[in-house]
């Protein structure tokens, strides 16, 4: 026997429709992906340097870090409703304004405009422990957080062959429609869920020196930002291989920057199944073990002169597979140490994970050239890769010390 409220589709005076939390939380995923196998083609259109092109996603992730500290105390002062709408209607605006850019500064621009859209990925999990108690919130999250975690797979494979087919410009026409059509949904089916504020944004600052104090939410904190963060300098420096050293179409570049994205899902079921019974601080350590071992084996062979995409984005599979295994459990973890803030615990520790991959982003896009090849990004993740698995060693110690 279930508590879960009735839901009528398209009427807002109900709770929205599972559909409607779906699409709202892969709109972002799909923004942050879909034109990532075109990077390389609008350096080329802007004539520019890929590094400064790159900025489109270090610069969009850098703006996300941001919001997520101010999203969720906005939204309990102004209602989810009119924050959904309203960062729909600015991600709408802000992609048509990048379709019409003539320059790379007014292109970037509008590109991290973009990022307003990052509000929706946040809020969609709000909504459901706005909707739900708390026995049936962990159910609808898993639903709600398919759209992030398979729009990563077909973004790019759609980014590309639009790409292809089109140039470019079709990329940033499909997010425009997708995302005015996202907002209609929004309009009919999403009421106002919110019925008691949370905590003020001033609030949750005074507990940052209590969450800033403890060993193990910096341990937690340090190996997502880390782990992810390999992820991320793949994203800043996968259109750059995919296009200049292995010679890839948009579509099978594309199809490439799925492969992390497979293993990433599979990983998400392996930790929804063992983490109970394995717990969280052992589950994480297996997935960094299981990414650093990947991009070892790679690593290992392009130094042997086995330089091909199927080795270099196949093995990027096992780092998906790591991270699926790896950050549901150090996020939870990092929540978990001070279980009073863990609002405030979430929206920081996020902000520094996505902070930092910004920054690897970044870097990623600024050290490959055609003569390096691939060796610069495979090293990169391989050490931030190893310094997530250090930074949850750490946590293991930490907890036997308290003991």
């Amino acid at each position: 026997m279930t508590s879960l409220p009735v839901v009528r589709f398209l009427d807002r005076t109900t709770p929205p429709h599972i559909l409607t939390l779906v699409l709202i939380s892969g709109i972002s995923a799909l923004n942050m992906s879909i034109f990532l196998p075109s990077l390389a083609g609008m350096t080329q259109y802007f004539k520019t340097e890929y590094a400064i092109m790159q900025i489109a996603l270090s610069g969009y992730l850098a703006t996300t870090a941001v919001l997520q500290i101010f999203v969720g105390p906005l939204s309990d002062r102004f209602g989810r409703r009119i924050m959904v709408l309203g960062s729909l209607a600015v991600f709408v605006g802000a992609t048509i304004g990048a379709v019409l850019a003539q320059t790379v500064e007014t292109f970037l621009f509008f590109r991290i405009l973009q990022a307003a859209v990052a509000t929706c990925m946040a809020l969609s999990r709000a909504i459901v422990r706005d909707i739900v108690p708390q026995a049936e919130a962990a159910s609808m999250l898993g639903y709600v957080t398919m759209g992030m975690a398979l729009v990563p797979m077909v973004g790019p494979m759609i980014g590309g062959a639009l790409d292809q087919a089109f140039g470019w410009h079709a990329t940033f026409v499909f997010l425009a429609l997708a995302g005015f059509g996202v907002m209609a949904l929004c309009y009919f089916d999403l009421g106002e869920t919110l019925s008691t504020g949370g905590l003020s944004f001033s609030e949750q600052v005074k507990g940052y020196p209590e969450l800033l104090r403890s060993f193990r939410f910096w341990g937690y904190v340090l190996c997502s930002a880390f782990g992810s963060g390999a992820f991320f300098a793949l994203l800043g420096g996968a259109s750059f291989v995919a296009d200049s050293i292995f010679n890839l179409t948009p579509f099978w570049g594309g199809v490439a920057l799925g492969a992390p994205a497979i293993g990433y899902a599979f990983g998400n079921f392996l930790s929804g199944r063992f983490s109970v019974a394995m717990g969280i601080n052992k589950m994480a350590l297996i997935g960094t073990i299981i990414t650093l071992c990947g991009l070892s084996v790679s690593t290992l062979l392009t130094l042997t002169g086995i330089d091909q995409p199927l080795t270099f984005f196949g093995f990027c599979t096992f780092l998906g597979l790591g991270n699926g295994m790896m950050l549901p459990n150090v996020m939870a973890g990092s929540i978990s140490v001070r279980p009073h803030l863990a609002g405030t615990a979430s929206g920081l520790g996020g902000a520094i994970m996505i902070g930092g991959g910004a920054g690897l982003s970044q870097l990623a896009g600024s050290i490959l050239t055609v003569e390096t090849g691939t060796l610069p990004l495979q090293l990169l993740m391989l050490i931030v890769s190893l310094l997530a698995m250090l930074a949850i060693l750490f946590v293991i110690w930490r907890e036997k010390q308290i003991a």
